[in-house]
């Protein structure tokens, strides 16, 4: 690899991040959803969270942003919080009919908007390349780890 800061992977992953994230906000916009949500959608929609905390985890995002997504998406119509019934200090983080609704709009812009992206690559190369990615968040996260760890 040259000296060219520019053409490091790691700025070259930034720009297309955010060549995705534009694309990806300009298709949920109209649909009532921002880019940032999504994986509060997804977790929602697929029951893999629904307290507060279980969609930061997800989301591997902090508690106080997340609070604050949560109570915009609540203003927004996107999500309902109800009672959680085996711990009545806590409370349950559902999708409103409105927003389920959306969801299959939503995730259809999205994939087009990936196949676009991807277009020229081959089935193969747009697999590798998930697969690239997945291992370098993956190591991402480690080194994270470790430093919060030795932070300490």
């Amino acid at each position: 690899m040259d000296d060219d800061v520019l053409s490091t992977p790691g700025h070259l992953i930034s720009l297309a991040a955010r060549g995705f994230a534009r694309l990806s906000e300009s298709r949920l916009k109209p649909l009532g959803f921002g880019v940032g949500q999504l994986p509060v959608l997804v977790a929602l929609q697929n029951g893999k969270a629904s307290t507060q905390r279980d969609l930061a985890r997800f989301a591997r995002v902090e508690q106080p942003p997340m609070a604050q997504m949560l109570a915009r998406m609540e203003r927004d119509g996107l999500i309902e919080r109800t009672r959680d019934p085996a711990d009545g200090r806590s409370s349950r983080i559902v999708l409103t009919k409105t927003a389920q609704e959306c969801m299959s709009k939503a995730i259809a812009a999205l994939f087009q908007g990936n196949r676009e992206a991807l277009a020229g690559f081959t089935d193969a190369e747009a697999g590798q390349l998930a697969d690239l990615l997945t291992r370098l968040i993956d190591n991402l996260d480690q080194i994270a780890s470790a430093e919060l760890s030795s932070g300490d």
